[in-house]
C-alpha cells in the first residue's frame, strides 16, 4: 500500500477529492495532511474524512527539520502540493527527490512563479487575452513552477470569460484529472 501525504494552504477542495479517491482503493491511501495554515478549510475537511492532519509554522518549516521529520516519520511514497503557498525547503526535495508533485492552474512555464497561485494566474490569464489555459502537474524543484513537466491538460478561454469563469474551468480540470495522474505515478 503506497503512502500519500498531502500539502494544502486553503480550503482543501483537491486535497478532498484526494482523499477520497483513493478511501476505497487497495493501491493507495492519504496518511496526512499538512498545512501552514491554522485556520484552513482543509483542516475541517480532514476531520470529517477521519484523515490525520497537522499544522506547522514557518520555523517548523525552513529553519528546524521538525517538518522533515514528520515526513520521515510517515515514509509516503508521493508528497502532494494541492493548494500550498509556500516555496518547499530543499532539505525536503533533497531527502525525497521527485517524490513531490504540484498542481499548477495555468499551463506552465506562462503564469508561473513567485505570487502566481489562484485567482492571481486566472486574472493574469485574463489580462493576456488568453484562448487557451489548463492545469499543469509537475515535480517540485528549488524554484517555484520549475520542476519537470508531469502532464497538462487544456481548456478554452472565451472572450466573455472572467477570471471567476476560468477558475471553475480549472478547477473541474484539477477534480478530474489530478487523482488519476497521482494513482499512475504510485503505479511505477
Amino acid at each position: 500500500m503506497k503512502r500519500v501525504v498531502i500539502f494544502a494552504s486553503g480550503s482543501g477542495s483537491n486535497a478532498e477529492n484526494l482523499i477520497k479517491f483513493f478511501q476505497n482503493r487497495d493501491n493507495a491511501s492519504v496518511i496526512q495532511v499538512l498545512t501552514n495554515n491554522p485556520h484552513a478549510k482543509v483542516l475541517d475537511r480532514c476531520k470529517k474524512l477521519k484523515v490525520s492532519a497537522l499544522s506547522f509554522n514557518k520555523i517548523a518549516f525552513t529553519e528546524t527539520e521538525d517538518v522533515l521529520n514528520i515526513l520521515k516519520a510517515n515514509k509516503p511514497d508521493l508528497i502532494i502540493l494541492a493548494g500550498f503557498l509556500w516555496k518547499f525547503p530543499v532539505n525536503i526535495l533533497k531527502y525525497f527527490p521527485n517524490k513531490v508533485i504540484n498542481v499548477h492552474p495555468a499551463l506552465l512555464p506562462k503564469f508561473g512563479g513567485k505570487g502566481m497561485y489562484g485567482m492571481h494566474v486566472h486574472q493574469a490569464v485574463i489580462d493576456n487575452k488568453e484562448s487557451e489555459t489548463g492545469i499543469t502537474i509537475h515535480y517540485v524543484n528549488e524554484n517555484y513552477d520549475e520542476g519537470a513537466i508531469i502532464f497538462q491538460e487544456k481548456c478554452k478561454v472565451l472572450a466573455s470569460d472572467s477570471a471567476e469563469d476560468v477558475a471553475e474551468k480549472i478547477h473541474k480540470l484539477e477534480m478530474k484529472h489530478f487523482p488519476e495522474v497521482v494513482n499512475q505515478l504510485l503505479k511505477k
